[in-house]
């Protein structure tokens, strides 16, 4: 990885529509050599996907909430069951282990309040929890796919 990877991935992050072309001539390179960089980048496992970034509200998902799951099942066999129920509910669009006092803790976008009540309901019937706490966003202040490239290692002679 270099600084040229860097653009690279600044740009396509911003826009993943942007022409091989057009990235190779803001970054400094020919299509051809962008285009294998972007290649290895994807077969390495760095660019993981493109995707439309929708607006959760003109699709009928402008409610999120965020879940808070304590349980007093810990072992493998449970998280892998917890896992493949938690697979199973499109309106699960993060889902991660926590340190600290709360075990899980899944972001949830749905259109309303009754249709999170379905999503709960439908949920602690798949699957044995002890504590379930929601809490809904008011506002969106900030919500990006976007994450910070400064903190990339950078080849050795490229620094």
């Amino acid at each position: 990885m270099d600084r040229i990877d860097r653009g690279i991935l600044a740009i396509l992050q911003k826009d993943s529509t942007v022409p091989v072309a057009e990235i190779g001539k803001r970054v400094g390179l020919s299509t051809t050599p962008c285009w294998r960089r972007i290649q290895k980048m994807e077969e390495d496992g760095v660019i993981k996907q493109r995707v439309a970034v929708l607006d959760p509200a003109l699709v009928g998902a402008g409610v999120s909430v965020f879940i808070s799951i304590s349980t007093n099942q810990h072992s493998k066999e449970w998280l892998t069951r917890f896992a493949e129920v938690i697979s199973e509910f499109p309106e699960v669009v993060s889902f991660y282990r926590m340190s600290g006092q709360v075990d899980y803790l899944l972001k949830v976008v749905v259109p309303d309040i009754a249709a999170y009540d379905k999503f709960y309901k439908k949920l602690i019937a798949k699957i044995d929890i002890s504590d379930v706490s929601s809490s809904f966003a008011m506002e969106e202040i900030k919500n990006t796919s976007t994450l910070p490239l400064d903190y990339m290692e950078l080849a050795k002679s490229q620094s």
